[in-house]
């Protein structure tokens, strides 16, 4: 059997809106979800035994649970008779970071299994794994632009194309609690769902167009900036550090951060825009990248 590599590309939430906290604890949210080109690295070998190895700058970053570890078990819970083979995830994106990382690992280990065992593969639910691992990985395990709703677990394709997105990835490389996200939706304190609202958007916006995305974008934002900044102090100074770089046209947060990102109207200006950052922050993590 052949050797399988997928990237696991970083997440962008390109807006963010919380609707509400439904009954079961969860929030409804309405995304746009873009994906930029930088990413993970996941390699299956299904011909070794099976076990995952992490490596790369970012492998001694992950804490707690390791989504792409999860997903292996899962999939073998699923279908005890598969086999799934040695896993080597590479780690370039920062851990914990708002753009998706352990998501994206996981949902490339799906990826990556399905496509090396094709025939036994094909009777998994592999959506519904996806489900079980988190909110955002059925966006990821997709890894294409989509709206996200619900959860998480609704996707709603693009009516055409996203236009593709000059951009800067910053990470203030600032601790971060082991519990970010649940913190920083307990600092939003969005209000419960009424038996009216069942958290789902009343319609589903068009993006035709790169000033029309822009425009949606800076109408819309994202609700978990002000209260991630209250976890996370350090967002404040990566949103007033992209906003003051020349060409930068809109910095916003990504998830629940404290990964930021800023669009720009060439590349030239992004990696303009890169390079002083850098000069400037020499702690922090700064990627320049396409989104789209």
């Amino acid at each position: 059997m052949t050797v399988v590599t997928e990237r696991a590309r970083a997440k962008i939430n390109l807006t963010l809106s919380v609707l509400g906290r439904r009954p079961d604890g969860y929030h409804s949210l309405l995304s746009l979800v873009a994906f930029a080109d930088l990413a993970d690295i996941v390699t299956l070998d299904p011909e070794r035994p099976t076990a995952l190895t992490v490596d790369g700058p970012f492998a001694s970053a992950i804490t707690g649970t390791n989504l792409a570890e999860a997903a292996m078990h899962l999939v073998a819970e699923s279908a005890p008779s598969l086999t799934i083979g040695h896993v080597t995830l590479t780690k370039h994106l920062p851990a914990a970071s708002g753009i998706g990382g352990g998501s994206s690992d996981a949902a490339a280990v799906l990826r990556a299994i399905r496509k090396a065992q094709p025939a036994a593969a094909d009777r998994l639910d592999w959506t519904g794994i996806a489900r079980r691992l988190g909110a955002d990985v059925p966006v990821c395990f997709a890894d294409c632009a989509a709206w996200m709703s619900g959860a998480g677990e609704n996707l709603h394709a693009l009516d055409s194309t996203l236009p593709p997105l000059d951009a800067v990835l910053v990470n203030p490389q600032a601790p971060v609690p082991a519990d970010k996200t649940a913190r920083v939706f307990r600092a939003l304190g969005a209000p419960p769902l009424t038996a009216g609202n069942n958290g789902m958007a009343s319609a589903i916006p068009a993006v035709p167009s790169r000033a029309e995305l822009l425009a949606l974008m800076a109408r819309t934002g994202n609700d978990l900036e002000a209260p991630a900044t209250a976890v996370v102090p350090e967002i404040e100074h990566v949103i007033t550090a992209l906003e003051a770089c020349p060409g930068a046209r809109i910095a916003r947060l990504s998830g629940a951060g404290p990964t930021c990102f800023a669009i720009f109207d060439t590349a030239a200006s992004a990696y303009a825009a890169a390079a002083g950052l850098k000069a400037a922050h020499p702690q922090w993590w700064i990627a320049p990248a396409v989104i789209g």
